[in-house]
C-alpha cells in the first residue's frame, strides 16, 4: 500500500475514533515490515497489535474499518422487518377413558395481512406535497410550489429524482445529476441529496435507492460519482463509507 493509501486509511480510522499505528522497521523482509494495527485515543490495542507493536497487514486493517462502519449505520438501514410471529396452538389434552368427548380443533391462526410492496420510480408533480415533507426532513425549507417547479425543470433534464414506495406512499427520495467539467475526460455523477422516512428505515431502501443512481450515471457514461451530506450527519458519512464512497474533499457554499 502506497503513503498516500495508508494516510487515506489513517483518516478513516480517526473518524472511527482509532488511531492508525504503523511499524518502525523500515528494512524489507524482517518480519513487522508494512505492518499496521489500530489502537484507541487512550493507546490501548484494538485489532493488529501485540506487545511489539503491528502486526496486521493493511487491507486487514482496511476490511475491519469498513465492517465498523457497517455497525455503526446497521441500526438505520440495515435491519430487516420481523413478520408477526403466529402463536403457538397449544397441544389437546388426550381423553381420560373412552367416554370421553371428541378432542376440539384449535381455530387456526388468522395469517397477518400482506407487507406492502417496494418500488422505485421517478417522481411526478402529484408527489411534491410528500417531497417536502421528507425534504424538510433533512432540514431544508421548501414551499410545495417551488417543488413542483423543480421537477419540471429537472424533468427536461431527465434527471428527476427517484422515489421509493411502500404500497402507494413515498417513503423516501434521492436526487440525481450529472455535470461535465474541464478537467474531467468524462461527466461526473452527484447525487445531491437522500433521504428515507423514519418509519421505512430498516428495509434497505437507502442502499437501494443509491444503487439506483449509480446505475442510471454508468448509462450516462459517468466514471465517478459524487455524494453532497453536511458535516453533522456523522450516521449518513457511515452509510456511504459502507457503499465503498471515500470522503475527498471538503465542499465549501456561499449564499448569493
Amino acid at each position: 500500500m502506497s503513503d498516500d493509501e495508508l494516510d487515506r486509511l489513517a483518516e478513516t480510522a480517526r473518524n472511527r475514533g482509532l488511531k492508525l499505528v504503523r511499524s518502525r522497521v523500515r528494512t524489507p523482509g524482517k518480519r513487522r515490515f508494512g505492518k499496521v494495527g489500530l489502537t484507541d485515543k487512550g493507546g490501548k490495542a484494538v485489532f493488529g497489535m501485540d506487545e511489539k507493536g503491528p502486526t496486521a497487514k493493511p487491507e486487514e486493517v482496511e476490511n475491519y474499518l469498513r465492517n465498523l462502519g457497517a455497525k455503526d449505520w446497521g441500526a438505520s438501514l440495515g435491519v430487516a422487518v420481523v413478520p408477526r410471529k403466529r402463536k403457538a396452538v397449544k397441544a389437546a389434552r388426550p381423553p381420560a377413558n373412552d367416554s370421553a368427548p371428541a378432542k376440539k380443533h384449535a381455530p387456526k391462526p388468522t395469517p397477518p395481512p400482506p407487507q406492502p410492496k417496494l418500488a422505485l420510480r421517478d417522481a411526478k408533480p402529484s408527489d411534491a406535497g410528500r417531497l417536502v415533507e421528507l425534504i424538510h426532513e433533512l432540514g431544508h425549507e421548501i414551499d410545495e410550489k417551488s417543488l413542483r417547479k423543480n421537477l419540471a425543470a429537472l424533468k427536461k433534464l431527465d434527471e428527476l429524482p427517484i422515489v421509493a414506495t411502500l404500497g402507494k406512499e413515498v417513503v423516501g427520495v434521492i436526487g440525481r445529476h450529472t455535470m461535465t467539467t474541464v478537467h474531467r475526460a468524462a461527466p461526473v455523477g452527484r447525487i445531491p441529496m437522500l433521504v428515507v422516512a423514519k418509519e421505512a428505515q430498516g428495509l434497505m431502501l437507502g442502499r437501494k435507492l443509491v444503487e439506483a443512481v449509480e446505475a442510471w450515471c454508468r448509462k450516462k457514461g459517468c466514471q465517478l460519482i459524487e455524494v453532497t451530506s453536511n458535516d453533522r450527519r456523522g450516521a449518513a458519512h457511515a452509510f456511504y463509507r459502507h457503499l465503498g464512497y471515500e470522503r475527498t474533499s471538503i465542499r465549501f457554499a456561499k449564499k448569493l
